[in-house]
């Protein structure tokens, strides 16, 4: 892990990207359903496969060595316990056989934190088209789901959130056996509760590991607030201003160590993905696991007309 020695004091700087979309396996995500209330919903040809987002690979930057050079993320989702294993799909054994879902609402994060999915025990439905009555609220859907997040494609769909608001999502199958809607409530994400979950999956990590647990760092907790907001213009170590990331809480004169982790974009959705995407990668774990701090404060920032969305930024400190 690349190290700045300045005075005594050591600095690590981390950075990670994940872009709006994201190639699994070489595959795009090629087209979205979408429809406006009133249509019938057996007619296929009202349908428009659209997609405005472009589909990017995950890409890792070393700000150190100023490499773009694409790397490998490793998707830890689901893998261990510091990241949710809750079910995203709904329990059909409820759901009669024209039905699809049992729930009548549920509510999500605009980040979003979950993609919509209907019964998971529901199978050779083939394909399904998706109604949106408010696309103030979701616009539209991939028609495919976030599979690095660990959703399924054939019974999940990715929504286009567009803004804050309740709409009623009708799905169906074109043969017309199947149909059924669902009131979906999307809420802003509660910033301040998710920066502090952070904290807490990071310190479970860093227990079953025999590490010392951090302290929130409430010398520099305004400087990765800074930090995340920084990062909707400008995502680099380096400052807006040009100055370096770590003038945002700088070591004090009695010396110290200080490491910033960054995070960006549709795989950072929630506390638990973007602790995943961080430990997915070699660098950003070894400030996650560094014996030497002993604090960290989380910042968060959601944006909903910006290009990624959701930012972060962790600052890890001695001091």
């Amino acid at each position: 892990m690349p190290a700045i020695m300045l005075k005594e004091t050591r600095w690590t700087i981390l950075l990670s990207i994940n872009a709006v979309a994201i190639l699994i396996a070489g595959i795009a995500i090629a087209s979205a359903i979408w429809f406006n209330g009133g249509l019938d919903f057996k007619v296929v040809g009202e349908r428009s496969d659209v997609v405005s987002n472009d589909v990017k690979e995950i890409e890792l930057l070393d700000s150190a060595s100023n490499s773009n050079a694409k790397s490998e993320v490793v998707n830890y989702v689901g893998n261990d316990d510091y990241v949710s294993t809750s079910s995203h799909e709904f329990d059909s054994s409820e759901v009669s056989s024209d039905e699809l879902w049992n729930e009548k609402s549920i509510t999500i994060y605009a980040t979003p934190d979950i993609d919509i999915c209907v019964g998971g025990g529901l199978s050779n439905l083939g394909e399904m088209y998706w109604q949106t009555s408010d696309s103030n609220v979701i616009s539209g859907f991939y028609n495919s789901a976030r599979t690095w997040l660990g959703y399924d494609d054939d019974t999940c769909r990715y929504p286009l959130i567009s803004g804050i608001g309740t709409t009623t999502i009708t799905a169906g199958t074109y043969d017309g056996k199947r149909r059924d809607s669902i009131t979906v409530t999307v809420v802003d994400p509660p910033a301040e509760q998710w920066e502090h979950e952070v904290l807490t999956l990071v310190n479970k990590i860093r227990t079953k590991n025999n590490l010392e647990q951090l302290s929130w760092g409430t010398t520099c907790e305004s400087a990765a607030d800074t930090r995340a907001n920084e990062t909707i213009s400008m995502y680099s170590h380096t400052r807006p201003d040009g100055s370096s990331w770590s003038t945002a809480c700088p070591t004090p004169d009695s010396g110290g160590a200080s490491g910033e982790n960054l995070a960006i974009g549709n795989a950072a959705v929630s506390p638990a993905s973007v602790v995943s995407l961080w430990m997915g990668s070699e660098a950003h774990r070894a400030n996650i696991l560094n014996p030497d701090y002993t604090k960290l404060a989380v910042g968060f920032v959601f944006k909903m007309d910006s290009d990624y969305k959701t930012y972060w930024s962790q600052f890890f400190s001695t001091y």
